[in-house]
């Protein structure tokens, strides 16, 4: 008889997603062999989580939006054509040799922002060049110090009636709706303002939007599924945030988070608390529908330097951890990129269980993470960009011998760049790979 998934413990959770990740469902692999190269690179992947040693170092080449350049076409044409975006990622996994890789999910459906006038973003030729191989976040303080109660009290109500109204002009009317009150058993004052014509254009707006949202999802879906048919496992399943930066990101803004910190320290902590447990139901849902057990985390200003060592273990350090223990308990395995350094913060995030984790490093000490974290969590990360588009391969495979040296020592790491890349040099993706195959053999 089954047992009960309640009954399971974290560690147990986690063996039954990690088998439903090796054996996808749906998955139509191209040949027996495709199928086959899935399960030895997602095995290699496995045992560096577990902090076992795999055949090998596994490889990443680095995501981000390097593969419309390489493969001739412009980062706005990918971000308006979905046929082409998946055309060229398709293209670029097929020239390309890597253990496990990201969907093009992070190249943003360009109309839909277009339609919804959009403000936090520019991206080629919307406020940046045409032919600009990235997009820009818009800092910004979409939410005043005054707003923490409403946020606090609903969250909801906030995004939908105050936020998104002032960061898409398209929801601008829906500031015009009531607020919902779950006692009311006739809710004709709620329905009223739908029949404002202000109202009705802005939700038929949102649907056009929708149906928009649904044609781009449904491309990145079918590329994702062809991508795993040639045996390429993707990396993770869903995203999730630390709670300071869902803050600081997207509503007080980098200054007004730094202002709070200091000025009104309950409210910013209430809010962030406020946020946890929504934020752990969002990256479980992802995770239960995608079969694959990691949920990656941007960690924007958690760095060294960004914050002194006690507000980052006052404010920034202790929502994270309950995010990151409640995707643990139900077997979920944080990524965790943290963004800049942590060198100052390797100590206090060892906490976290054996094996829960994976930490990937931007400017991180790849030596000192090593030693605080080696026998805790996967780790990887620290290539450059800058070394990918600039350097020759030779330097590049350097680098990569270096890093395994340092990082790959008994398992437990993963090779890849230390930050999502725009261009590359296709030489120095290809001497990522050599590299691990020369120098990360373990057996």
């Amino acid at each position: 008889m089954e047992q009960n998934w309640a009954d399971l413990s974290p560690d147990e959770k986690r063996e039954v997603r990690f088998k439903r990740w090796l054996s996808p469902s749906g998955v139509k692999f191209t040949s027996p062999e495709a199928k086959k190269a899935y399960q030895e690179r997602l095995t290699r992947l496995i045992s560096a989580i577990k902090l076992e040693e795999p055949d090998r170092v596994p490889v990443m080449l680095p995501p981000g939006f390097s593969a419309a350049p390489c493969c001739g076409i412009t980062l706005r044409e990918a971000m308006y054509d979905y046929d082409e975006l998946s055309r060229v990622w398709l293209k670029f996994l097929n020239e390309f040799e890597t253990d496990v890789f990201t969907g093009p999910d992070l190249v943003f459906p360009a109309k839909i922002l277009d339609d919804i006038g959009f403000k936090t973003f520019k991206w080629p030729g919307h406020g940046l060049s045409p032919d600009s191989p990235t997009y820009q976040y818009v800092e910004g303080e979409y939410m005043s110090p005054d707003e923490y109660d409403i946020l606090i009290e609903d969250p909801s109500d906030f995004w939908m009636r105050t936020y998104m109204p002032r960061i898409a002009g398209a929801f601008e009317p829906l500031k015009m709706l009531t607020q919902y009150n779950p006692l009311v058993g006739i809710p004709i004052g709620h329905l009223i303002p739908y029949g404002i014509p202000d109202v009705q254009a802005a939700f038929q707006a949102i649907l056009a939007a929708g149906r928009e949202g649904l044609k781009w999802a449904q491309t990145c879906m079918q590329c994702t599924q062809i991508m795993l048919g040639m045996g390429i496992p993707r990396l993770w399943g869903g995203i999730a945030m630390a709670p300071f930066d869902g803050i600081a990101d997207w509503a007080r803004g980098t200054q007004g988070a730094i202002v709070d910190m200091y000025r009104r320290p309950d409210k910013l902590i209430e809010a962030m608390q406020r946020i946890t447990p929504m934020t752990i139901r969002a990256a479980l849902e992802a995770a239960n529908a995608s079969e694959c057990p990691l949920t990656f985390f941007p960690l924007h200003k958690g760095a060294d330097g960004f914050m002194s060592q006690k507000q980052f273990e006052t404010f920034y350090w202790p929502t994270l951890k309950q995010v990151c223990m409640g995707l643990i308990d139900e077997g979920v395995i944080p990524l965790l990129f943290a963004e800049g350094g942590y060198n100052t913060r390797l100590e206090v995030v060892k906490e976290l269980p054996r094996g829960a984790v994976v930490w990937w490093f931007d400017q991180t000490d790849m030596a000192k993470a090593k030693e605080i974290l080696g026998d805790t969590a996967c780790i990887c990360g620290n290539l450059p960009a800058s070394l990918l588009f600039t350097s020759t391969p030779e330097e590049t495979r350097e680098y990569c011998r270096k890093l395994i040296e340092v990082a790959g020592k008994g398992g437990g790491f993963l090779l890849t760049g230390g930050a999502f890349i725009d261009q590359a040099s296709p030489d120095n993706l290809r001497a990522m790979m050599a590299a691990a195959k020369e120098y990360g053999v373990y057996k």
